[in-house]
Parts: C-alpha cells; structure tokens; sequence
C-alpha cells in the first residue's frame, strides 16, 4: 500500500532553516506529481508547494515562495522540502502528499501522518 513518510521537523529560530524529506512507497513514485501541505495551530489545511513527476516544474504558495524549495529524487522515491528564513507563522504540522497524477499538485490522494515544524525564539 501506499505510505509517506515524513521527516526532519523540530524546533527552529526565527530565520533558521529546516529540511523536511519525504520517503514514498508502494507506488511507481516518478508517475506522479508530490507536494506539501500544511495545518497550523487553529487554521485549515494551506498548500504550500508542489512539484511534477518528472521534476521539471516546481510551484509555492505565496506565503513560502523565494523561501522553501522543493525537489525530488526519483532514484531514492524521496521528496524534500528546504525550508530557509522561517518565520513564526511557518509553524505547522507539514505533510508530504502524494498527487492524483503527473502534473497534479493541487489534488492528492494519499498523505502522510506529518511532521512537525515549529519556529520560536
């Protein structure tokens, strides 16, 4: 079956930098498109950033862009979320999610159980 799951979370300064990874099973990952979303304490669920199949387009919220960096590497069904110049409002419970297909980073059928970010001083 299908599993995600995420690490690299903790606890990090304003302006730190963490490096969220994403190990992927039980599907042909390099079919399909990967993305990150994220539910901060008392909000929703917010998109944050999404990548194809095949790597050669990257998307952001605006919340994150010039910020977080997204990259895959098909060879080892990983998926990895670099995170720099953190703010409070970056804190969060982040989840790598897998997409319906290979261009689809806006809809997602599978996600992981979630790891946790949180940015304080």
């Amino acid at each position: 079956q299908v599993q995600l799951v995420e690490s690299g979370g903790g606890l990090a300064q304003p302006g730190g930098s963490l490096r969220l990874s994403c190990a992927a099973s039980g599907f042909t990952f390099s079919d399909y498109a990967m993305s990150w979303a994220r539910q901060a304490p008392g909000k929703g669920i917010e998109w944050v950033s999404g990548i194809f199949s095949d790597g050669s387009h990257t998307a952001y919220a605006d919340s994150v862009k010039g910020r977080f960096t997204i990259s895959r590497d098909n060879a080892k069904n990983t998926v990895t979320l670099q995170m720099n110049s953190l703010k409070p409002e970056d804190t969060a419970l982040y989840y790598c999610t897998k997409g319906v297909g290979d261009i689809t980073v806006y809809e997602h059928d599978f996600w992981g159980q979630g790891t946790q970010v949180t940015v304080s001083s």
